[in-house]
């Protein structure tokens, strides 16, 4: 299973908010490219970045940083936030980006998604926020009546290469990972989904590791990496030994 170290830009920073609010944000470095190479020198397999600017104007506003991580730093990234047309997809590629992450515009606009994915095969992710159960869009303010479940469903169909979840009420409050709603997401679709919100202690990467036969290929963590309740190294590893335990014993 893959960790994601999270680096979330707010004003060119690099910051935290909690349950997605931007008056509770908490900024962790001035220097987003620098965050990223801390963490691919401490191991990390992927980047997750989010454009928080982006995600509440519906445009992107760091495309400098985002350019500059993508090409100094040897490692896979994933980016989401403003990413609403398909120009802007294209812009995120030709920056280096391996995988973009569409949210909002996959709730408003369904067929750009798979025309999208038809053209850039595997590159192309829906992101899958949630609150209650529900997914919401519009950097997580506008909540709808769409049940998460059946929007990963539909995200499937339309042929997205992965699908991000976050519970949104979880997210940045350090309060553990949703198990259960990552579980219930990956059960049903056969594309591979990660998972982010609230991660608070390697017991909740051992789980999630655990759980991988369902189809949980990935889990994004900021918050506990930022305060320092464990190491990329330690997160890492544990996932790696989840891993192995969960092959042996099968």
């Amino acid at each position: 299973m893959t960790i994601y170290p999270a680096i979330d830009m707010l004003g060119g920073r690099c910051v935290r908010l909690q349950q997605g609010d931007p008056n509770k944000e908490i900024v962790f470095a001035d220097d987003p490219v620098r965050m990223a190479q801390k963490w691919a020198e401490q191991g990390a397999e992927w980047l997750h970045i989010v454009d928080l600017d982006g995600a509440f104007s519906g445009q992107p506003r760091n495309a400098e940083a985002i350019r500059n991580i993508a090409q100094s730093v040897n490692r896979p990234t994933q980016l989401g936030g403003g990413l609403r047309g398909p120009e802007q997809v294209e812009a995120a590629f030709d920056a280096g980006i391996q995988r973009v992450i569409i949210g909002t515009a996959a709730v408003e606009q369904p067929e750009m998604v798979a025309q999208l994915a038809k053209r850039f095969p595997n590159r192309v992710a829906v992101g899958i926020d949630a609150r209650d159960g529900f997914v919401a869009a519009r950097g997580w303010r506008d909540v709808t009546d769409i049940p998460a479940i059946e929007f990963a469903q539909d995200a499937e169909r339309l042929g997205a290469g992965a699908i991000i979840y976050t519970d949104i009420g979880r997210d940045g409050m350090l309060t553990g990972h949703n198990i259960e709603a990552t579980v219930k997401i990956a059960s049903s679709v056969s594309i591979p989904v990660i998972g982010s919100g609230g991660v608070n202690s390697l017991q909740d990467i051992e789980n999630a590791a655990n759980a991988e036969s369902p189809g949980i290929e990935g889990l994004i963590t900021g918050m506990a990496l930022y305060q320092g309740v464990f190491t990329l190294r330690e997160a890492i590893e544990t996932a790696q030994k989840a891993k192995a335990t969960v092959h042996k014993s099968t």
